[in-house]
């Protein structure tokens, strides 16, 4: 059975998008559109609410974080953020303002918090990175037998050239595109590699399995972060 294709974080796509529309690059109306085919909004407000929210922080671009437990990827404080950001697994940040995504129905509801200043994985560490770990994850996967116990993991780490296909809006440079699809592809591994069909495995057996992966998901979430902030985007763009 097929599986579908991975989809970006609501905070990736709409970093991107705010970016687009900040710098210029996508007219108001096109970005509105973009955002309602998930329903974004700023909590209490609307879609248009939450791209002036993003244009009175100053910023000329937006930027995403992926924060879980022990690794606040893509944050640099207050509390407050951390806590909401982790426990929510993203965030966007737009300067000093940041973002913590909430689902509630068929919206996301975007609730706007204090940010301060953070540290990033550049694209080129982030590849490098990514193409490094999607090498040892193949080799401990194999060690592990995956192909019999999660056969769609297997097959995704040995279609590595069929990515998934992103709508990124204009202005996105495009080897940030493919590092986007690239990391959304590895942590979609991750996932397929970590089911447990009905408890099956032992406990050791899935700590084990968690440790082995553990170094390809941090990959493919700083692969995301440094694909979706531009502070991080080769020159010129």
């Amino acid at each position: 059975m097929s599986t579908p294709s991975p989809a970006l974080p609501h905070s990736a796509s709409l970093a991107w998008w705010l970016t687009a529309w900040l710098r210029g690059h996508e007219q108001t109306d096109h970005v509105l559109d973009a955002l309602s085919v998930d329903t974004h909004l700023l909590q209490g407000g609307s879609a248009l609410d939450l791209l002036v929210r993003a244009r009175g922080t100053g910023a000329s671009h937006a930027g995403v974080a992926l924060p879980v437990e022990g690794d606040l990827l893509g944050l640099g404080g207050p509390r407050e953020l951390n806590e909401a950001a982790t426990e929510a697994g993203q965030a966007v940040v737009v300067g000093d303002l940041g973002l913590v995504p909430e689902e509630q129905g068929d919206t996301v509801q975007w609730r706007p918090l204090p940010a301060g200043r953070r540290q990033l994985p550049d694209v080129g560490e982030a590849d490098r990175a990514l193409r490094e770990s999607l090498l040892g994850a193949a080799a401990d996967l194999a060690d592990l037998d995956v192909a019999r116990w999660r056969p769609e993991a297997a097959d995704a780490l040995m279609n590595l050239h069929h990515r998934p296909a992103l709508d990124a809006p204009l202005g996105t440079p495009p080897r940030c595109v493919d590092l986007a699809a690239r990391g959304l592809q590895a942590w979609a591994i991750v996932d397929l590699a970590l089911v447990d069909d009905g408890g099956a495995l032992s406990s050791y057996e899935v700590e084990r399995r968690r440790g082995l992966l553990q170094p390809l998901g941090r990959a493919a979430r700083r692969a995301i972060v440094a694909a979706c902030s531009p502070e991080v985007w080769p020159e010129g763009y």
